[in-house]
């Protein structure tokens, strides 16, 4: 059977139009949801640069603003994580505002009672003060943060050891409102990738830190939306002067790079080391 001229002439422009348009690796992969992701100059001090996205625009009036409603006080479980070993926690101020007595949850059936708890009135931001930590996170405070690049929650969602990953979407501006009111700057993520076994929501995770891929905490984690697979964090600007109003310069510890395939076991050994901790709320001294 002799094939048509035309069909022919359709097969080669196929073929040369695909050999013009393809540009092969990854160049293609699709961008984040409702985020434009162009592909941005290299940093000459951060060959990876181009690999996470533009930079985070800085806070705008038309952020996307979040609203959070604080019931009345009551029992409850968060996560906390030294910054020293001198006994200084952070954590989020709802995880342990209005508490008559908190607590640190250390393995084995072992409870640290927290001497002092000072909570921000700008920042959902809290800190723990005890005699001391056997461990402690690096902070990066100070960098510069592009869309797109990885965070990983640790902490203890419905009061398990779990952890969670994400990408950075953009910021956004925390409304609280009930208990106490305030405003805030905060960082939006979309949910990744979560524990086994973690269903619906990781509330418990409160207070704990997110890293970036080197390992460093860039912020605490304070809210979530899980109908739409977002979590939110304190800016990292925000407990900078958090920790200045306390007069506290956080010496960090050892830094280890995290990643897709590796975030679960780093949190684990967070975890098991007691540089990441279980906060426990009680509101009555009964």
């Amino acid at each position: 059977m002799r094939i048509p001229d035309w069909l022919v002439y359709a097969v080669v422009l196929a073929v040369i139009v695909g050999t013009l348009f393809w540009r092969g690796g990854d160049e293609n992969r699709p961008a984040l949801p409702g985020i434009e992701v162009t592909e941005p100059e290299p940093d000459a001090a951060d060959p990876r640069a181009a690999e996470r996205g533009p930079l985070l625009p800085e806070p705008d009036p038309f952020d996307e603003r979040v609203l959070v409603q604080v019931g009345n006080a009551e029992d409850g479980i968060g996560t906390a994580f030294a910054i020293n070993k001198s006994g200084a926690w952070l954590t989020a101020r709802h995880v342990v505002d209005g508490c008559s007595r908190v607590g640190l949850a250390v393995g084995d059936g072992r409870m640290v009672r927290v001497d002092e708890v000072r909570t921000s009135r700008a920042f959902d931001l809290a800190l723990l003060l005890t005699d001391r930590a056997p461990a402690q996170v690096p902070l990066d405070l100070d960098r510069e943060l592009r869309v797109g690049e990885a965070g990983y929650h640790v902490g203890f969602p419905q009061g398990r050891p779990g952890e969670a990953s994400s990408h950075l979407l953009a910021r956004s501006k925390l409304v609280t409102r009930g208990r106490y009111t305030m405003e805030e700057p905060v960082l939006a993520w979309a949910e990744s990738d979560r524990s086994e076994g973690i269903d619906g929501t990781l509330s418990g995770m409160s207070g704990g830190p997110v890293f970036d891929r080197d390992g460093a905490v860039i912020g605490v984690t304070v809210a979530e939306s899980p109908r739409r697979g977002r979590i939110y964090t304190a800016a990292p600007d925000s407990i900078s002067r958090f920790l200045e109003e306390q007069g506290l310069v956080a010496p960090g510890g050892d830094a280890h790079p995290l990643a897709a395939s590796s975030y679960a076991r780093e949190a684990d050994s967070l975890r098991d080391e007691r540089a990441v901790v279980k906060v426990l709320c009680r509101v009555s001294d009964r």
